[in-house]
């Protein structure tokens, strides 16, 4: 299977930060912040694969900024490492106020989803390829978190 290039997949998702989205403090809600960042995790797993995809988990979320009503909600998405049937996508939040300019980097995630077919079952997937100096540093760590991963998966079977 041949291999594609990170920015063959690379995604970008803009969204305004609307008060149907906040709580009563004016801030977006952390649970609106999660389900952006599995759509944009999801453009980029699609992209690549080419193939229907589904969440398999995400790794935790911490929030640095709160994201305001009426500020515009950026997310940057990439495929990180491909290990067969599964990715790791890396999705990067910032937050930037209209008016001024000012940007902030919310929170970023790591996300796994597995290609699937039309009866649900696993299905491979075409390694990514690495080409910057970032890409092979995330291609890199994306195999750390794996080990991680399968350990903290193994425990909670058992």
């Amino acid at each position: 299977m041949e291999g594609k290039a990170v920015r063959e997949s690379a995604s970008e998702y803009s969204e305004l930060a609307l008060p149907n989205d906040a709580n009563g403090l004016g801030n977006v809600l952390g649970g609106k912040v999660m389900h952006l960042v599995d759509l944009a995790a999801a453009m980029a797993g699609m992209r690549h694969a080419r193939q229907p995809i589904v969440t398999a988990s995400v790794d935790s979320l911490h929030f640095l900024h709160p994201v305001h009503i009426g500020e515009l909600i950026m997310l940057r998405s990439s495929v990180n490492r491909v290990f067969r049937s599964s990715m790791e996508i890396g999705v990067k939040v910032m937050t930037e106020k209209l008016l001024t300019g000012e940007r902030l980097h919310t929170c970023s995630a790591y996300l796994t989803f597995v290609a699937v077919d039309r009866d649900g079952r696993a299905i491979a997937v075409p390694p990514v390829i690495p080409e910057t100096e970032d890409e092979i540093r995330r291609y890199r760590q994306a195999g750390e978190r794996r080990e991680y991963r399968l350990a903290m998966r193994n425990r909670l079977k058992a």
